[in-house]
């Protein structure tokens, strides 16, 4: 660690040297701007390289380019690295004081690029040293890939420091202090700026990822793994929102550590014609969440008033989700296809309980029904927090009896006091939607709440995954949005219903009620209303003998005999 007492101020200083096509020289340390093109392949050399030194870990970054870094000027598969995120490591020879790496990119159009060297002494422990994966011999680069659900991480264990030109201690040993298999590897994580796609932020937050120190001091730690561990990690996927990982690998023995080459990822993909990074969010989604939000603010504000329209909207999120669920897992329809249908779905699901309610009039299993939605995003919120990464969720049983108890235990707290959560209920989940559609325009954090609950139901792998979000800004601003909308909608619906009854009588009961009055009280006037047969005969016959000046047949005065 005392070696990196003079590598932090440098590093602190910010010092970018830009560089050019051609020769380009670096200094331990600092961080290089640099623009890549195909025509004109750039040279880095690092001279005078302290004694002390055994290793130098050269890496380079751009945005969503590849580009290929290697040790020589003809790259081959066992020298070289392709990548937005490509580092080489290189073992110095005894008396090695300048040491040379070449970077190129296919790619015509400029490529801004960053790169950094940073050295390792005998001591410190040598990231990916232990590789039996990939390519290279030693690889300290992390691989990433992603999907919809999950960002999967892996890289190659790592081994102790030697001299230079030493031996180094074999892999494969398992007993005995002076082994690679007591070191440790730390997962760090770092949010960039939400909604932030531009390339000089990017390059500029990596340097906080690249060394230790800036790596502790900035980045989220997830997890310890040992060498006993698989060197693979999974995260939920976030599209559009920048993430950067980077491994720090540590020698509890000789208190010394390293770290691997930082990786980052939007999730997305910069260069496809459609749903790229910069035009995330499909027309068909925003327009679907836009009108779930007009809903959603009106059982806010009104659902207690008006509750057909309330039980309506409870029963199409109750349907539409278990049938979105169901889509996905049986069939292979686009997204388009599978979120018509579940709006289909979901209103055929609102039309049946607001039916059932007219019908029978049952309204305590209305309610557990409309409970229920509260109680699952009441879970979701749960589970949203630090305690969804803790390792007993990570077994699907536990996760789910855990969130079905939750989800159950609200409804049933509530359901003594009907009235209290029914406005409760309309105001938490009408807000909601309206949270979802802000997140359908800008990004928010706030939609993975139900969208993590949702990948769990969708993929049996999640469970791994560790499903941390960025809070930032944009977030908090929603937050108090979606706040002030629960806390207005329950004031509201409650003053307005403060003289009312609990809940109305079903129109189903009242038709009824009405039908049999009219049927037993013989001295109500309606009883006596003619035939709707007569009446219409009676109406056109007026209709006639209004254009005839006559008046009609029942208003003559009959002639004197």
């Amino acid at each position: 660690m005392r070696g990196w007492g003079l590598l932090v101020p440098l590093l602190l200083l910010g010092t970018n040297c830009p560089g050019t096509a051609g020769l380009t020289e670096v200094s331990l340390g600092r961080f290089t701007d640099v623009t890549l093109n195909g025509s004109s392949p750039v040279e880095f050399v690092l001279k005078n390289i302290p004694s002390n030194v055994s290793f130098i870990l050269f890496q380079v970054h751009s945005q969503y380019a590849n580009v290929t870094l290697s040790d020589s000027k003809i790259p081959s598969i066992n020298d070289s690295e392709t990548g937005s995120d490509a580092g080489l490591l290189t073992a110095l020879l005894t008396n090695q004081t300048v040491c040379t790496w070449y970077l190129d990119t296919s790619l015509p159009d400029p490529v801004p690029a960053s790169a950094v060297t940073v050295p390792y002494t005998p001591r410190d422990p040598i990231p990916g040293a232990c590789n039996l994966e990939f390519n290279l011999d030693t690889d300290p680069n992390v691989y990433l890939s992603y999907n919809l659900y999950e960002t999967v991480i892996m890289f190659a264990p790592a081994n102790l420091g030697h001299a230079r030109e030493a031996t180094p201690p074999a892999c494969d040993i398992q007993t005995g202090s002076e082994s690679r298999w007591r070191l440790q590897y730390d997962i760090y994580q770092y949010f960039l700026p939400e909604n932030n796609l531009n390339d000089s932020v990017l390059l500029a937050q990596l340097q906080k990822m690249s060394v230790v120190p800036q790596i502790t001091a900035n980045g989220i730690k997830l997890a310890t793994l040992t060498s006993n561990d698989r060197t693979t990690m999974s995260f939920s996927s976030i599209p559009g929102q920048g993430i950067i990982y980077n491994v720090v690998v540590r020698d509890p023995v000789l208190n010394t550590s390293a770290a691997y080459v930082p990786v980052h990822t939007y999730a997305c993909s910069f260069t496809v014609a459609m749903d790229n990074c910069a035009t995330l969010g499909k027309v068909s989604t925003k327009v679907f969440f836009t009108f779930c939000a007009v809903f959603g603010l009106f059982i806010c504000f009104f659902g207690h008033r008006y509750l057909k329209i309330c039980f309506f909207s409870m029963g199409f999120i109750i349907f539409g989700f278990f049938m979105f669920v169901l889509l996905t897992r049986v069939t292979h329809l686009n997204h388009d296809a599978r979120l018509t249908l579940t709006a289909v779905t979901g209103v055929i699901g609102g039309l049946l309980l607001v039916g059932y309610w007219w019908r029978f009039g049952c309204i305590y299993l209305c309610l557990l029904l409309v409970g229920l939605v509260l109680g699952f995003l009441v879970a979701a919120i749960v589970f949203f927090t630090p305690i969804g990464d803790y390792s007993t969720f990570r077994n699907d049983s536990i996760f789910w009896l855990t969130f079905t108890c939750i989800a159950l235990l609200v409804p049933a707290g509530l359901l003594p006091v009907p009235k209290i959560l029914n406005i409760l209920s309309c105001s938490v989940v009408g807000s909601y939607t309206v949270v979802l559609a802000i997140d359908s325009y800008l990004y928010t954090s706030l939609s993975y709440i139900t969208l993590n609950v949702l990948k769990r139901a969708l993929n049996r792998d999640f469970s791994t995954a560790y499903s941390s979000v960025p809070f930032q800004k944009n977030d908090f601003i929603v937050i108090a949005v979606w706040a002030i909308l629960v806390v207005s909608g329950v004031t509201t619906q409650l003053y307005r219903e403060r003289d009312r009854l609990p809940f109305p009588p079903t129109p189903y009961v009242i038709w009824k009620r009405d039908r049999e009055r009219r049927v037993t009280n013989i001295l109500d006037p309606s009883h006596h209303t003619p035939p709707l047969k007569d009446r219409v005969l009676a109406s056109l016959d007026r209709i006639r003998h209004l254009f005839r000046k006559e008046p009609p047949l029942g208003e003559r005065t009959p002639l004197l005999l």
